[in-house]
């Protein structure tokens, strides 16, 4: 199978998804990276998973430095707790928003699916490394491709209201969970 920007894919049958061959992804630095793309075969509209794909394969750090702030504010909540239980062995000092990039190391497996219980919208989810969470890490979702709608712990899911409850604030980068 083919898709735009990303080539032929061959299908992973033991996890039913397709992956790419690497492909350059400027945001993420410009290095090549493998896509996972999930659901697009039986997808009715697969070009929203066309769409997607091309605005976040144009997306540039600036689509990351917009996010910095979020990614600060889930450094800030951990590492506050970290501090509260006086257990400071993985405690990072990070100045700011400014200063948060450089503790990540980017997912280098882009997962391309639609929500299809939620809001229907196409999301590109990357799983990353931070230096101040290494059991949970990072997930950074991008919507539709285009912009960071999800920060936080990696769970998986490609949104707030699907990853709390149907009552869970939509629209909110990062929703500190407790």
């Amino acid at each position: 199978m083919r898709i735009p920007g990303l080539g032929l894919l061959v299908e992973d049958a033991e996890l039913g998804w397709y992956q790419s061959e690497p492909v350059p992804v400027p945001v993420l630095g410009g290095e090549p990276r493998r896509f996972y793309v999930d659901g697009y075969v039986d997808d009715p509209a697969p070009e929203d998973f066309h769409a997607a794909i091309r605005t976040f394969l144009s997306l540039d750090r600036s689509a990351l430095t917009a996010a910095a702030p979020s990614i600060f504010a889930y450094y800030r909540d951990i590492t506050d707790d970290i501090l509260a239980a006086g257990d400071d062995d993985w405690y990072v000092e990070i100045k700011g928003p400014d200063d948060v990039l450089d503790h990540i190391r980017l997912g280098d497996e882009p997962m391309v699916a639609r929500d299809s219980p939620g809001d229907g919208h196409v999301y590109v989810s990357l799983e990353c490394e931070c230096d101040w969470e290494p059991e949970h890490g990072l997930q950074l979702v991008f919507r539709d491709g285009r912009t960071v709608t999800k920060v936080g712990p990696y769970d998986g899911h490609l949104t707030d209201p699907a990853a709390w409850t149907e009552g869970s604030p939509d629209g909110i980068v990062y929703h500190r969970p407790r």
